[in-house]
């Protein structure tokens, strides 16, 4: 009977996992609705190649190379060891180990579903970097830099944070981050960054005397269809770091940060639009959607233990932070099209300092300590990434591409040709 109980368990906390694992995969496609709508509509068609190769370029760097260096193990050539493989020692050992956790100790699951949930995490830090190059970058630039990003930069960081090995010459980080907000989303922004300052801005968005001009998107409804897919599939991503179900206390976790989660999401969206009214005289739709994202960034870091009401609250203080910072990085000409860098990066430093208003184990020198570690390494080894990949095949299309639309010269057809000088 108690061996039941424990396969009960397995079963559930592989099967949580691995829905989870479900919804941040379908982030990819809120990440790629959203840039589409953001860019200009002769650019579509490339961004929309770009979130799905980088997609298949993730999966498949992180099952070569990358698990193994965030975590020490692979799939890639060992393969996966199922049930029917084993042997009554091995099955019984499994079920010891979950006996030894019980129910309200660490999680025993499929190896295999933890390799897919940390694979999508890292699909989507790099999701974050397409849209702040977009409209002016070459597609195979990008998947070369992408093959880097999934298969070693992201990787080697996550193994200093979640992967628990030792930073050289700082050894282990006192560092807590539940879901990512370092972790995953500033370690996205600042490879975005890196790129950016390469890259330069796209022609035209910046004048003479500090003016900046702005380049509105093609498709607001398909940029609001991803922003919804984005907040759905933020469940999964902040719901299944809690890594298990099984159990009262864990299954009353879980609601805590579904709740927690929405409460974040909808605080960063109200304070976002009341501030762009304050602003701008008007309620700008792009600012709200990015200040639902801001919110959904900024509890990232800790979903868990925060009211519903300081939830709301720490979303609604990266609500206003992202529409701040998305003026601040134009006046100093930082072209970012979709505010990708300052979602994920900008929001992403005010989530692992708001950690410590509920998390009392935490403290100011870890959470400080590793953003530096986190923003750093992927800072720099991005930078010189880029700049070798610039150097080899260069980043940049030309400015007649860039005119007529990185669709034609990329990708040689159209999102919407009915509409194009063939149309």
């Amino acid at each position: 009977m108690e061996n039941n109980i424990y396969e009960l368990q397995y079963a559930m906390d592989t099967f949580y996992f691995l829905v989870c694992g479900a919804l941040v995969m379908w982030m990819a496609a809120g990440f790629a609705m959203l840039e589409a709508g953001l860019v200009r509509s002769k650019n579509t068609t490339e961004i929309l190649t770009k979130n799905v190769a980088l997609f298949a370029v993730a999966c498949t760097m992180y099952l070569v190379c990358g698990y193994q260096f965030m975590y020490d193990g692979g799939y890639f050539l060992s393969g996966v060891t199922t049930v029917a493989q084993m042997d009554d020692a091995a099955i019984a050992g499994v079920l010891a180990d979950s006996a030894e956790a019980g129910f309200d100790g660490d999680s025993v699951y499929s190896g295999a579903s933890d390799f897919f949930f940390q694979v999508v995490f890292v699909a989507t830090a790099m999701s974050i970097v397409s849209g702040a190059v977009a409209e002016r970058m070459k597609l195979w630039a990008f998947l070369l830099f992408a093959v880097v990003m999934t298969g070693v930069i992201y990787p080697i960081e996550g193994g200093w944070t979640w992967g628990g090995k030792a930073v050289p010459l700082i050894g282990e980080l006192s560092y807590s981050d539940y879901a990512g907000s370092g972790i995953v989303h500033l370690a996205g922004a600042a490879a975005a960054l890196a790129g950016v300052i390469l890259l330069g801005p796209r022609k035209g968005k910046y004048g003479p005397g500090g003016q900046v001009n702005a380049i509105p998107g093609a498709n607001l409804p398909l940029a609001t269809l991803g922003t919804f897919i984005l907040w759905m599939g933020w469940f999964g991503f902040n719901g299944g770091s809690t890594l298990k179900l099984g159990g009262i206390a864990v299954a009353n976790e879980v609601a805590n940060v579904f709740l927690n989660t929405n409460a974040a999401a909808s605080g960063g969206l109200i304070a976002a639009l009341l501030l762009a009214r304050v602003m701008f005289g008007k309620a700008d739709l792009t600012m709200a959607l990015n200040g639902a994202l801001a919110g959904l960034v900024a509890i990232t870091a800790e979903p868990a233990d925060p009211s519903p009401l300081l939830a709301t609250i720490i979303g609604a203080v990266g609500g206003a932070i992202v529409v701040f910072s998305i003026v601040f990085l134009d006046k100093i000409k930082i072209d970012d099209p979709v505010g990708a860098i300052s979602v994920h990066g900008v929001v992403g430093i005010w989530g692992i300092f708001a950690v410590l208003l509920s998390d009392g184990d935490a403290t100011f020198g870890g959470q400080l300590i590793g953003l530096l570690v986190i923003f750093g390494w992927v800072f720099i080894a991005s930078m010189i990434t880029w700049f070798a990949i610039k150097m080899i095949v260069g980043l940049r299309v030309s400015e007649e591409e860039e005119y007529e639309g990185v669709d034609l010269s990329e990708c040689g057809m159209e999102a919407y040709p009915e509409f194009g000088p063939g149309g």
